[in-house]
């Protein structure tokens, strides 16, 4: 697979994980307990891992490459 298809899934997925979390700041305060863990513990975490991926994933592939080799 082709870097540029890879940054642009990972751009994707970024982005649609953020829209239910912009959903739960900007819904009323009696909605908030239903979104609450799916909030915590899906989407927040995907969205942070995914931007960690698109900013620093080249300093981990080269880690990985040292260990492999």
């Amino acid at each position: 697979m082709k870097e540029a298809t890879k940054r642009s899934i990972f751009r994707w997925i970024h982005l649609v994980f953020s829209i239910p979390i912009l959903g739960y700041i900007y819904s009323p305060f009696e909605k908030l307990p239903d979104y609450a863990p799916a909030t915590r513990f899906v989407f927040l975490p995907v969205m942070v891992l995914s931007g960690l991926w698109m900013w620093k994933g080249h300093v981990l592939r080269l880690l990985i490459s040292k260990r492999s080799s």
